[in-house]
C-alpha cells in the first residue's frame, strides 16, 4: 500500500480503478474509528462495486489506523488534523476536486473536510453519522478503558466490548486507539454543517443509536438527502447492499 506524508505524519493510502473520464471525478472514502480501508471498504465490497461502475476509488487509512502511522499524543487527534490528511492526499494525486464517502468517524472528517475546504469536495456522503454528528460525543470513556483494558474479558460495558471486540478483529493498534478517541473533540455545530454548499446524502441505519436519524442531520443542510438503512444499526450497516445502491444513484446523479 502506498503511503505519503501529510505534514509530518505518515499516510497510507489505496487507489483502484480507471483514470476518471472527462467530466468524472474520483471518490475519495474515509473509514470509521477503530476500522481501516480493507474493512470498512474492501471487505464490504465497497471498492469493487465503485470500480465496476467506473469510479477511480482512492480510500485513506486515517492516522491512528491501518497501516498509517500510530500516534500517541491527544493532540494529534482531531476532525480538522484528519481532514487535512484527507485534503493532502488529494494534494499529493494531484486532485483538485472528488466526491466524498465518509462512514462514521469517517463522516466528520468528511464534514469538517466539506467545511474547510469546500473546493475541494464535489459531493459528500455522510454514512453511519445523523442527527448525532451535531451532538456531544457521549460514551467515550468507558471506550477508551476498553481499548485498554488487559484483556477483553475485562470489559463489561457491553457497548465498549463492541467497540475493543471490533479492534482486535481489525488488529489495531489499542494503544493508539484509546489516546485517539480521548482526544479532545472539535464540535461541529448545525450552523457549521449549515454552511455546507455541495450536494449531500446522509444515510443511517433504522437501528443506529450511535450515529443518530438520518432525518436529523440531512434537514440541517440545505438539499440534503436522508436514506433510512432499514433494519441495520451502526455496526451493520456500512455494507449493507441498499445503501451501497442509493450511494452509486447519488454519484450517477452528480455525473449527469
Amino acid at each position: 500500500m502506498p503511503v505519503f506524508q501529510s505534514d509530518g505524519v505518515e499516510i497510507a493510502y489505496l487507489i483502484e480503478g480507471p483514470e476518471p473520464a472527462p467530466g468524472q471525478l474520483p471518490v475519495l472514502l474515509i473509514h470509521g474509528f477503530a476500522s481501516n480501508i480493507g474493512m470498512n471498504w474492501v471487505s464490504t465490497g465497497w471498492v469493487s462495486e465503485l470500480v465496476a461502475a467506473g469510479h477511480r476509488v482512492i480510500a485513506i487509512d486515517n492516522r491512528g489506523h491501518g497501516r498509517s502511522e500510530k500516534l500517541y499524543t491527544p493532540e494529534s487527534y482531531s476532525g480538522p488534523l484528519m481532514a487535512g490528511d484527507a485534503r493532502r492526499l488529494l494534494d499529493h494525486l494531484g486532485i483538485e476536486r472528488a466526491h466524498v464517502i465518509g462512514y462514521s468517524m469517517g463522516a466528520r472528517i468528511a464534514a469538517f473536510l466539506a467545511i474547510s475546504s469546500p473546493e475541494r469536495v464535489a459531493s459528500v456522503v455522510f454514512g453511519g453519522m445523523g442527527a448525532n454528528m451535531v451532538r456531544p460525543m457521549a460514551g467515550t470513556g468507558p471506550i477508551a478503558h476498553a481499548l485498554s483494558a488487559a484483556h477483553i474479558d475485562d470489559v463489561t460495558n457491553p457497548t465498549a466490548r463492541t467497540f475493543r471486540a471490533f479492534a482486535e478483529q481489525t488488529k489495531s493498534d489499542l494503544k493508539a486507539l484509546a489516546v485517539c478517541i480521548r482526544a479532545g473533540r472539535v464540535p461541529l455545530t448545525a450552523e457549521a454543517v449549515g454552511q455546507i454548499s455541495c450536494p449531500v446524502l446522509v444515510a443511517v441505519g433504522t437501528e443506529d443509536v450511535i450515529g443518530g436519524p438520518a432525518e436529523g442531520l440531512a434537514k440541517l443542510i440545505p438539499g440534503a438527502i436522508a436514506f433510512e438503512i432499514a433494519g441495520r444499526e451502526h455496526m451493520k450497516a456500512v455494507g449493507d447492499r441498499t445503501f451501497k445502491a442509493e450511494v452509486l444513484r447519488f454519484l450517477q446523479s452528480q455525473q449527469a
